[in-house]
């Protein structure tokens, strides 16, 4: 076993520093639907859905251009540059978004942010899992998921904060000459501006990911970095199983590199799981909360509620998952996760369909965001960081972050046609197969990797 004595404090600065892009990713993804009732009506577009879809699932264009981008750039230029790069995007987005009165400009601006969403969700998780040891690697990955649910709740509750109350009997027009309607929804995005800042200065801070520099041949500075981590002995024996990896394959490295025989069967188990993430259903939850949570029969005040209640039971559980993924494993973690999904479905599904709602209703929903907290949403970033091999993890990574934001688009897109469709509980009783579905592929394809080095795991799998 490994005695080696790690520098935690220099590990967690570094780690925390970097998941700062998981708070932004956050907030921005969230922060929109708090805004959404008043910048309709600033921009006077409440009653046309389509500009209405187009403002809310715009930032997904510019996440997918941002995973592309850290695929094509991340390899070659470093994590570091291109994280200092996201953190700008999400300064300017948050800036720009509050302070236009046109609504193209608007458009623009949440294009930027999601740029910075595709970059950091794709960079921040690998970056952490580049500078963990192995023994705690899982743990430090899932701070970034703490982060990112950490910055949907901030988004929540500053939401709730800066909106004033909205009288029960209103008109488009009492919105429109509101506070609210004028510059409380601009607050709502401006307030992204302090972390956004703080997460572009710290990133000057810390350092490159050591694996990256030794696939630039910086031996001097990737065993510095390693002995700030453990110590001499740590830094030198990690560097020669560094070297060792890249030296085994020196071939220039294309996206077509990825669909060779050896690397095609970790990259289909990183787009399935990712894309399973998305797929298992509870992002509708809070996409569509209101939706969500009116079928169940509650009213406006008490759903605004119930949002900030979900957003706290996501961050606890959260804490579930960072405390157990380094010792229950990551395949077990999301086996547990799946399985209780697809169970959980079952009931809402029955609930719709007897037509059970008030707090029964809302406690089901709650064990599913938990379920999902402690498992799937942090696990499958952990997992997508550690699998790829050294020498194409920027760009295997972003085919996964892509997929994964295909899949997130294809969700919302469908799932008020699905309503429609096949009603509440039919739409739920889908999600629940998909997780049984999802529980049968990790079960038979999902090797486990708690407490094996990058390097180690990338032996195993690239056979």
């Amino acid at each position: 076993m490994n005695k080696t004595k790690y520098n935690t404090g220099y590990l967690l600065g570094i780690s925390m520093v970097s998941a700062l892009g998981g708070l932004l990713f956050g907030y921005d993804w969230v922060v929109i639907g708090g805004a959404k009732p008043f910048y309709e009506q600033f921009f006077q577009i409440a009653n046309q859905p389509a500009m209405q879809g187009w403002a809310m699932s715009s930032a997904l264009i510019g996440c997918l251009i941002g995973a592309v981008l850290s695929g094509m750039l991340s390899d070659k230029y470093g994590r570091k540059k291109l994280l200092i790069f996201a953190a700008f995007m999400f300064t300017l987005s948050a800036i720009g978004t509050g302070a236009t009165n046109n609504f193209t400009i608007f458009i623009i601006y949440r294009l930027i942010g999601g740029v910075g969403i595709g970059l950091a969700s794709t960079l921040s998780p690998m970056y952490i899992a580049e500078v963990a040891p192995a023994e705690m690697r899982g743990k430090f990955v899932s701070l970034n998921q703490l982060t990112i649910v950490l910055g949907i709740l901030a988004a929540q509750i500053a939401n709730w904060q800066i909106a004033e109350p909205v009288p029960t009997h209103f008109t488009n027009a009492d919105i429109l000459a509101s506070w609210n309607g004028q510059t409380g929804w601009r607050w709502m995005f401006w307030a992204e501006t302090l972390p956004a800042g703080l997460f572009f200065i710290l990133m000057f801070l810390i350092p490159e990911s050591p694996r990256w520099l030794a696939k630039s041949g910086k031996e001097s500075k990737v065993e510095a970095i390693l002995k700030k981590i453990g110590n001499a002995e740590y830094a030198h024996q990690e560097y020669i199983n560094i070297r060792a990896t890249l030296n085994s394959k020196q071939e220039e490295l294309s996206f077509r590199s990825l669909l060779k025989p050896e690397l095609r069967k970790v990259i289909i188990i990183g787009v399935v799981i990712a894309v399973f993430q998305q797929w298992c259903g509870i992002n509708v939850i809070f996409n569509y909360a209101e939706e969500v949570f009116k079928a169940a029969g509650f009213g406006v005040s008490d759903i605004l509620m119930n949002i900030v209640i979900t957003g706290i039971i996501n961050v606890v559980f959260t804490f579930v998952a960072i405390f157990t993924v380094d010792k229950l494993g990551r395949r077990t973690l999301m086996l547990v996760g799946s399985l209780g999904l697809s169970f959980v479905y079952i009931l809402i599904g029955a609930a719709y369909f007897f037509n059970i709602s008030g707090w029964i209703l809302l406690l089901m929903v709650l064990v599913a965001i938990a379920t999902y907290a402690m498992s799937l949403a942090p696990i499958v970033w952990v997992v997508i960081s550690e699998i790829f091999p050294n020498r194409v993890r920027g760009a295997a990574m972003a085919i996964s972050t892509i997929a994964l934001w295909t899949a997130s688009f294809l969700l919302t897109y469908t799932f008020p046609l699905l309503n429609d469709a096949l009603g509440a509980a039919g739409t739920f009783w889908l999600y629940g197969l998909i997780c049984l579905a999802g529980f049968i592929f990790i079960k038979n394809k999902l090797p486990e990797t708690k407490g094996k080095s990058l390097e180690q795991i990338e032996k195993e799998i690239i056979k």
